[in-house]
């Protein structure tokens, strides 16, 4: 049996440490006993892209606002189906995520940073939400709205936060949400928050792993 290797430590801003492994050429990163990321489960992640790309049809030059490099799974899709004039501003609070991605992932990260489409921002993504008009955000910033990374990430949940993307979206455009499991109180506050709401529930290898969701808000 191949150990698992552990390869660095990351502070996350407010408290907590993430932990980057690798096995058997795969990579993950921990919290505490929780694993937040695989390379062995991206297929929801790329959905988050794929499945906003979609809704917002065929916009010759959509500004998408990306809330989470992680391991660049959701950036890379949405990168592989967007054309020339596309613009993506990517937001991701700890900055040794990039370091690992330009370093010992930098093999699955395959220049997409280097992309001349792709806008890069170490900070916090709420930061940027109210300051841009977008056709889609992409949240995927926790394992859902219940803040399990950093606390401060909650407010991006709160009716205030879903207000303020909302103001942010142009006419017809998208706020995509990524959860690791379903959460009824949150859905019930999107569609307070004045939201038409679509729940879909995606496997997290596919068509097999585990189920999670992604709520598709539009204005």
């Amino acid at each position: 049996m191949i150990p698992r290797e552990f390869l660095a430590t990351a502070k996350i801003p407010g408290g907590g440490e993430l932990c980057l492994y690798a096995h058997d050429g795969d990579f993950m990163i921990a919290l505490g006993g929780n694993e937040l990321m695989s390379t062995r489960t991206s297929a929801s992640e790329e959905a988050l892209a794929l499945m906003a790309c979609e809704r917002i049809g065929h916009t010759e030059a959509p500004h998408l606002l990306i809330g989470g490099y992680g391991m660049g799974f959701t950036l890379r899709a949405a990168l592989g189906v967007l054309g020339p004039k596309a613009r993506l501003t990517i937001a991701e609070l700890v900055p040794e995520i990039i370091d690992w991605a330009r370093g010992p992932m930098a093999a699955l990260t395959a220049g997409c940073l280097d992309d001349p489409r792709v806008h890069l921002l170490i900070d916090d993504v709420g930061e940027f939400v109210a300051g841009g008009r977008y056709d889609a955000i992409l949240l995927d910033v926790d394992n859902g709205p219940d803040g399990l990374t950093s606390p401060a990430n909650d407010r991006l949940y709160s009716l205030a936060g879903l207000a303020s993307a909302k103001a942010a979206l142009k006419p017809g455009g998208v706020l995509a949400i990524w959860s690791a499991a379903p959460d009824e109180r949150f859905a019930r506050r999107l569609k307070h928050a004045g939201f038409k709401v679509e729940e879909v529930m995606v496997r997290a290898r596919g068509n097999k792993g585990a189920r999670h969701v992604i709520w598709f808000c539009s204005r």
